[in-house]
């Protein structure tokens, strides 16, 4: 058996899906897989399978982080409930402010153009003024 086979098989498959979903990069699934990152890469162009379960897991994982930062940065509440012996003792109401590092984070990555600290300006060079200096003693 190739070494590849085991990777197409539906446990490899499910294997190289969790890791994806759970944040691995590349390299990190590559070194679980006993093999160089070369390969993978390799692997990826030659099997859809390999390629296709990276790339739907590791979209899972980053709607879930984008969704988790866009809830940081707009704020949200929650039910915290404290149980002892099993029993419900108390339930509270919880509130998380939004985020202001979070909201910054969004913007500048998702409208760049408007949010970046850097502001490009183009000057077409055709800009003709005259500056008049007066000394005043």
């Amino acid at each position: 058996m190739a070494k590849y086979d085991y990777w197409l098989t539906d446990d490899g498959l499910q294997l190289l899906a969790g890791w994806a979903r759970s944040g691995l990069t590349d390299e990190q699934i590559a070194h679980n897989m006993g093999i160089a990152v070369s390969t993978l890469y390799e692997w990826k162009k030659r099997y859809s399978e390999i390629s296709e379960v990276l790339k739907n897991n590791k979209e899972i994982a980053d709607i879930a982080v984008e969704n988790a930062l866009y809830k940081r940065a707009i704020g949200y509440s929650y039910t915290e409930t404290t149980k002892e012996d099993g029993k419900v003792i108390k339930t509270v109401e919880k509130e998380v402010v939004p985020d202001t590092t979070a909201q910054i984070f969004w913007l500048k990555n998702r409208q760049p153009e408007r949010w970046r600290d850097k502001q490009e300006i183009q000057n077409s060079g055709n800009m003709d003024f005259n500056v008049t200096i007066k000394v005043v003693e």
